[in-house]
């Protein structure tokens, strides 16, 4: 009874934090998104993504989303086989490279490339330097997905480098015994065992990128709206709070989408997990009853 009552007590400033910075701004988001300014129901805030303006924030915001994802898995996937597999000396002091900038404030990081693009930037005024054609990629979707890129970059890195460290070597060594060559070992064997990494990384990545909108407009400036501009500016410079709202549970919904797929691949996984060990576990016996029926 004592250990119960500890507990509770232990775990309150959690629940009292929870309570006040979770639950009541998501209930105050859901309030706003379904009631107009007179407080009446209405679903006119939900059925507003439909407009133009919105549903076109939305979809690049998705777009831009999906590729900067893409671009940060082909590059940690890599670099995470490179310091996993071959234990590369000093891979702690490689992963510290890549997690550093993450000390420092997000926006100061993204006003550093900010200044870097500029047409009158430090980029350029190297190319200048050597006579070589301007870069004139700020305020242009590539340069969002460029700071997408660079923020969230560690987010698929380190789930990746994880998952891929912690499989067995022996189940490696036992996939080449049968006679697997280095791509059929990676495809069947390394590439299934590091699924739950990718899908974390993959959300760790997407989410932010589909809900920033700093990054958009330091690096996009005023002509590129995503659908985090569009929120932040209904309830920053228009202050129709019910319409911002009403938008952020449509966010919400692909943001939960996008968690419950992500949850279901992961079981799928583990399962598929099992399967390639049973696999393996299966044809070594059964190589090894041959060994022993030839002897």
């Amino acid at each position: 009874m004592t250990d119960k009552k500890t507990s509770r007590l232990l775990t309150s400033p959690y629940t009292a934090w929870a309570l006040i910075f979770i639950l009541v701004p998501l209930a105050m988001v859901f309030y706003y998104g379904f009631t107009d300014a007179n407080g009446a129901l209405t679903l006119a805030n939900i059925k507003a993504i439909a407009e133009p303006v919105h549903s076109r924030a939305l979809l690049l915001a998705v777009v831009l989303s999906v590729i900067s994802t893409v671009i940060c898995f082909l590059l940690a996937y890599p670099l995470g086989m490179i310091l996993a597999k071959h234990r590369v000396t000093g891979q702690g002091i490689i992963i510290t490279l890549f997690i550093l900038p993450m000390w420092m404030n997000f926006l100061l990081r993204t006003l550093a490339w900010m200044t870097l693009l500029e047409n009158k930037g430090v980029i350029n005024g190297i190319l200048d330097l050597l006579h070589l054609p301007e870069v004139n990629i700020i305020n242009t979707p590539g340069a969002i997905v460029l700071g997408m890129v660079y923020n969230f970059l560690p987010f698929m890195i380190l789930p990746v480098y994880n998952s891929l460290s912690s499989i067995d070597d022996s189940v490696i060594n036992a996939a080449r015994d049968l006679g697997a060559d280095t791509v059929q070992t990676f495809f069947k064997i390394t590439l299934p065992l590091s699924v739950p990494g990718i899908i974390s990384g993959v959300t760790m990545v997407f989410i932010p990128a589909l809900t920033t909108f700093a990054i958009s407009t330091m690096l996009g400036g005023s002509k590129i709206l995503l659908i985090g501009n569009v929120i932040e500016q209904e309830f920053t410079l228009t202050y129709d709070w019910n319409l911002g709202a009403g938008l952020s549970i449509v966010l919400m919904v692909f943001i939960v989408v996008n968690m419950v797929v992500s949850a279901m691949a992961e079981r799928d996984d583990s399962s598929e997990k099992r399967s390639v060990r049973r696999s393996i576990s299966h044809t070594a016996g059964s190589d090894a009853g041959a060994g022993r029926e030839e002897r």
